[in-house]
């Protein structure tokens, strides 16, 4: 396997995991789904494994996610907007939040993000 499949692997694996994470399914629960074992579930998340179109097909719908979901940035050769968001842990909780709570977020960076401009300005001056 070449590195440019390890990184493609690895970036399905984490959409998988998070997906996996915004449902609250255990990688257990996923394995008991799909009719796999908890292992290879784990196995997929990391990047190690690569599904066959049909394992593919159907963690897609245990998750509740499409095939853009997966593979829309991969082929359209675009990175990962995922490492250019936040940290894995980050996103797996903010996923957990109702929608609420996830407002609160929403404006509790737009108003760092303020801040942050202002500081910048300053030092500018």
């Amino acid at each position: 396997m070449n590195s440019q499949e390890k990184i493609l692997r690895k970036t399905i694996g984490k959409k998988i995991k998070l997906a996996r994470s915004k449902v609250e399914y255990t990688q257990e629960q996923l394995a008991e789904k799909l009719s796999l074992s908890p292992r290879y579930i784990s196995q997929l998340e990391r990047g190690i494994a690569f599904g066959s179109a049909t394992t593919i097909i159907n963690v897609c719908k245990a998750l509740n996610i499409n095939s853009d979901f997966l593979f829309n940035d991969l082929i359209n050769n675009e990175t990962s907007i995922l490492d250019d968001i936040a940290d894995d842990k980050f996103l797996e909780d903010y996923l957990k939040l109702n929608d609420y709570n996830k407002n609160i977020i929403s404006v509790l960076t737009n108003e760092l993000i303020k801040i942050q401009n202002i500081d910048k300005d300053k030092k500018k001056a």
